[in-house]
């Protein structure tokens, strides 16, 4: 079994931390509650205007780090857990990282959606499931370990 841990914890070259950069936290944007499906943005590695963001433990992740490791994720593993203590919880149905070069393809103006990783998640688990319903998990959190290099700031 793979984590997101293992798949982003090869040669870190585009985990960052740096003062003046943009934080935020990515909340569970649609719900179908009838199918169990939660999606929205695992991560965003920058907004809208292209600053590099900060996610909540302080770290960027470079768009091309991003994007190998979603795909490895999809390829290898699709499992959802539980506050990264337990497995089994939800099943990946959904994924697509929003690059650059993939907004032009699909006609989408730069600008409008942020460089990220968007997925869709089908909750299998009912005591999990009623958690994101009444906003107690009221959003996605990936997981990942690399080697943290400081950079200077502008």
């Amino acid at each position: 079994m793979f984590t997101f841990s293992d798949l982003a914890g090869r040669p870190a070259a585009g985990v960052k931390k740096t003062a003046g950069t943009i934080s935020g936290r990515f909340a569970i944007r649609k719900a179908d509650e009838d199918q169990h499906l939660a999606f929205g943005w695992a991560y965003v590695s920058q907004d809208e205007a292209r600053n590099q963001m900060e996610d909540h433990s302080g770290d960027q992740l470079a768009p091309e780090e991003l994007e190998h490791a979603a795909y490895q994720f999809v390829e290898l593993y699709r499992e959802g857990g539980e506050m990264h203590e337990r497995g089994g919880c939800a099943v990946l149905v959904e994924s697509m990282v929003f690059t650059e070069e993939k907004q032009q393809a699909l006609g989408i103006p730069i600008g409008t959606l942020p460089v990220g990783w968007w997925i869709g998640l089908k909750v299998t688990d009912e005591d999990v499931w009623a958690k994101v319903k009444d906003g107690t998990y009221p959003m996605f959190s990936i997981e990942g370990t690399a080697v943290r290099e400081e950079i200077p700031a502008p």
